[in-house]
């Protein structure tokens, strides 16, 4: 309790004062906030000012997080994570995309699912919504991953299909489901065109037949991941804690998008029919990493969550290495975003777009090391100072260990001169060593890598990162994959393993 009473004189004192720097950040009031309703993010950058999150006095609760690899992004969401559980009991569930955080998922004790690995959805399950509303649901969702939306016609005929394997299956469109019955499933509506192409009497069989080769891709022996009677419950899984959703066992983007859009339609509707209470805090967290094509999309649900605001108690957190890939409705209505360190100019202009804030603010982003942060906030009533401000460094449960890979010794001058080719990569030791499992490096071979690193101030040359995981074991096309998801260019690769 007595650093609850500083903490409180600190802000009384601070918010007296006159901000004469330029920018200013808001007042301590606004930021400093009761630790039994607030997450601890870090301090500060002028005054030093404990920085404690919560929703109470912003718009809702939901996060956009951007930062390049090794900005200190996933240890920003870990951080937030353990510490949303400790205060508010807050379950979470990670659309994890790349299977970055399954590693920090499993030695945390949490639950892991692997789509593609043995575990199923049906994206036709009902949802606890009225079969035409679902409908509705998986229509928008082929929308934004096809191009079904070009062809009326088409959609027409898939509509159909799928609303008639909902009656077929004994359920009324216009009323909520019968939970005794189960729900049909892609093949039952595939089906149903295929029987009409067989009548032989329609007007236009190569619309029939390319509607049925539309929803194939998704029902193929071997790849029918979302044709098949659900494995996962996932409204039990919004209520068990840390659970981490691996959709890289997926075959593509097209693949992850469908399940991810899926798993968030569930989120809202379980929310939505659970409804407000009365416990403060927020009962779920969901994040949604690196999804390109769920987070640009203004169709989205991810959108639309972002829009419906607070009234549902569960926050959505999006991070991007990659600000464009997130649609900027998301930008200007989520309640937080949270900018790590930023890569191109052109990244930089379309936040400084989106967010309004100063050339002062553009110009710090551009200089911060890892996990230092700008933090814009949208507060519920009228303020009469900015409400993007700079925090020194995110403070975590663990120290953020750095390592620093050197790529800029096989670079050519006018690489080095361009601003958009980076010449060292930063990674905190979790998201690395999730990364050199991704790339199947043994855990012993991870351990006595750290160990050389760590002897070398956490710092390597990229050929000699390259020629040390080799020696471990690992395969010449993983590593490619590995630099490649860096962003570094097939022509820099090709030198890596030169010589």
């Amino acid at each position: 309790m007595t650093l609850v009473k500083v903490q409180n004189i600190m802000s009384n004192e601070l918010a007296k004062r006159v901000f004469i720097s330029k920018p200013p950040e808001p007042p301590a009031s606004y930021i400093l906030n009761d630790p039994t309703n607030s997450i601890f993010i870090g301090l500060t950058k002028i005054f030093r000012v404990p920085f404690t999150w919560t929703f109470a006095n912003i718009t809702n609760p939901h996060i956009a997080i951007v930062g390049i690899t090794g900005a200190g992004k996933s240890f920003l969401v870990k951080t937030f994570l353990i510490r949303a559980s400790y205060v508010w009991k807050a379950n979470a569930i990670i659309i994890d995309w790349a299977g970055e955080y399954k590693a920090w998922v499993k030695q945390s004790g949490g639950t892991i699912v692997s789509l593609g690995k043995g575990d199923y959805l049906n994206i036709m399950d009902l949802i606890g919504i009225k079969p035409l509303d679902r409908v509705k649901q998986i229509m928008n969702s082929l929308e934004i991953l096809t191009d079904i939306g070009d062809y009326p016609e088409q959609r027409r005929l898939t509509q159909e299909a799928i609303e008639q394997a909902y009656v077929n299956a004994g359920f009324n469109l216009s009323q909520p489901p019968d939970p005794s019955k189960e729900a049909p499933t892609l093949n039952n509506a595939i089906a149903l065109l295929q029987e009409k192409l067989q009548e032989g009497t329609y007007e236009y069989p190569a619309e029939l037949e390319n509607a049925i080769y539309r929803l194939r891709q998704f029902v193929r022996e071997g790849e029918d991941y979302f044709a098949r009677k659900s494995t996962i419950d996932l409204g039990k899984l919004a209520s068990s804690g840390l659970v981490d959703i691996d959709l890289s066992g997926l075959p593509d983007e097209t693949f992850r998008a469908l399940a991810a859009l899926f798993i968030l339609q569930s989120l809202k509707e379980k929310m939505r029919i659970e409804g407000w209470s009365a416990s403060k805090g927020i009962k779920a967290i969901v994040v949604l990493d690196e999804a390109w094509k769920i987070a640009g999309d203004e169709r989205s649900d991810a959108v639309t969550i972002v829009r419906e605001g607070r009234k549902y108690q569960f926050a959505l957190i999006v991070a991007s290495q990659n600000p464009t890939d997130i649609n900027e409705a998301i930008f200007s209505n989520v309640g937080t975003n949270i900018i790590l360190r930023v890569k191109f100019e052109r990244f930089m202009s379309y936040l400084q777009d989106s967010l309004n804030f100063s050339e002062f603010i553009r110009g710090e982003i551009s200089k911060f090391g890892v996990g230092q942060a700008a933090v814009d906030m949208s507060f519920q009533t009228s303020v009469k100072f900015p409400e993007i401000f700079l925090l020194e460094k995110v403070i975590g449960e663990v120290p953020l260990d750095v390592y620093t890979l050197v790529i800029k010794d096989i670079l050519t001058q006018e690489e080095l001169k361009n601003p958009e080719i980076s010449t060292e990569y930063y990674f905190e030791k979790i998201s690395l060593k999730s990364k050199l499992i991704d790339v199947n490096v043994p855990n012993e071979a991870i351990d006595k890598l750290f160990a050389s690193l760590d002897s070398q101030d956490r710092t390597i040359d990229v050929k000699s990162f390259a020629s040390l995981l080799m020696s471990y074991g690992v395969e010449k096309e993983n590593l490619i994959s590995f630099f490649r998801y860096l962003g570094i260019e097939d022509v820099i690769i090709t030198r890596i393993f030169a010589g």
